[in-house]
């Protein structure tokens, strides 16, 4: 069950990437119906096929190149679903063994939601306020099969109890779950600016369009979450100086993400010891960096394909190694704790 939830992950890193992909190549909406294509199963590419589907759709001409990114899109998120649903039958006939079972069921009935979201996507022609629900379910998704993942490997790994590791990193929890809030801040903010097409509202660097405060910005009207339904959102509505304040404000997110890792990391570093949290403080410092990187090469070479897949990608990456360093520290505490029983215990046998 651990290597099937594992697998899991790295295909939700794959349909996220596929996902960004369709999004990139503004074939969100290469397929006009959900779940299938003009009606077929696959992107129509016979003439017989093209002249049916355009008759079904006349307003929405096929456009196979379009097509396949958003069908291929939805094989492997269905795919995934398969997987899904088949670690939560597992883990209910397997409930007597210990396996975990609450998370498998809830991961799955959170499937079923996010593919509600995936066909409001496309029925609500890529409405704003649904593409950055189901971007944000996306790495949800990502981030909950994780979770089993650690816990599943965890429990295959049992060992017998060991010293404990002398570290003063106690205390840094609160401030692990703040970065952790902060980065699904800023994954929140990618959401919005992708979701309204403001990846490319400002091209230079450090300053936008000239300015390191754009006067014309229009934060009221680029955080309108009332967009109503209707338009055909391909591409965005929003005005230039609305997007502007999208992507100003996603580039703050990302120096207070950076600022705050950056002074986290080298405080625990400092305090370290023989904790065994090297490699997970070193994973989250490497993603992070990356990801500062992918998101400057964004700007400067105007969002190339490559690039911005990578950086959607490397954004899941900074997210579950934050995870994963959260999961570290929460077992320290646990070992120092049984240790001391034990070491408590010993002492009243020696002075009884």
């Amino acid at each position: 069950m651990a290597r099937w939830a594992t697998f899991a992950v790295l295909l939700a890193v794959v349909v996220i990437m596929l996902g960004a992909w369709t999004r990139l190549v503004h074939a969100g909406l290469g397929c006009p119906d959900w779940p299938g294509c003009y009606g077929f199963l696959t992107v129509p590419q016979s003439e017989s096929s093209i002249a049916v589907a355009n008759a079904r759709f006349p307003d929405t001409p096929v456009d196979v190149e379009k097509g396949w990114p958003e069908m291929i899109h939805r094989y492997a998120a269905g795919t995934l679903g398969l997987v899904v649903f088949g670690l939560a039958a597992y883990a209910v006939r397997h409930r007597r063994t210990g396996v975990p079972v609450k998370l498998p069921l809830f991961i799955a009935g959170f499937i079923l939601l996010q593919g509600a979201f995936g066909m409001w996507t496309v029925t609500l022609k890529l409405w704003p306020q649904v593409v950055a629900l189901h971007l944000l379910g996306g790495f949800t998704t990502l981030s909950l099969l994780t979770l089993l993942t650690l816990r599943l490997r965890g429990r295959a790994r049992q060992k017998a109890d060991r010293e404990p590791p002398s570290t003063g990193l106690a205390g840094f929890r609160p401030w692990l779950y703040g970065g952790l809030l902060l980065v699904v801040l800023q994954v929140a903010l990618g959401a919005w600016t992708a979701a309204n097409y403001a990846a490319v509202a400002c091209t230079d660097l450090p300053t936008c369009q000239g300015q390191w405060w754009p006067e014309e910005m229009d934060f009221r009207h680029g955080f309108d979450v009332a967009q109503h339904v209707g338009p055909n959102y391909l591409g965005g509505q929003l005005t230039a100086d609305g997007r502007v304040a999208i992507h100003v404000t996603h580039r703050l997110g990302a120096v207070v993400v950076l600022v705050y890792f950056v002074a986290l990391l080298a405080l625990m570093w400092r305090r370290i010891g023989d904790s065994g949290l090297d490699n997970a403080i070193r994973l989250v410092a490497v993603v992070l960096s990356v990801q500062v990187l992918l998101g400057l090469a964004n700007v400067v070479f105007h969002i190339p394909l490559s690039i911005a897949v990578a950086h959607n990608a490397m954004g899941a990456g900074l997210l579950l190694s934050v995870i994963h360093l959260i999961w570290q520290h929460q077992l320290l505490p646990k070992a120092q704790n049984a240790t001391a029983t034990q070491t408590t215990t010993m002492n009243q046998e020696v002075t009884a």
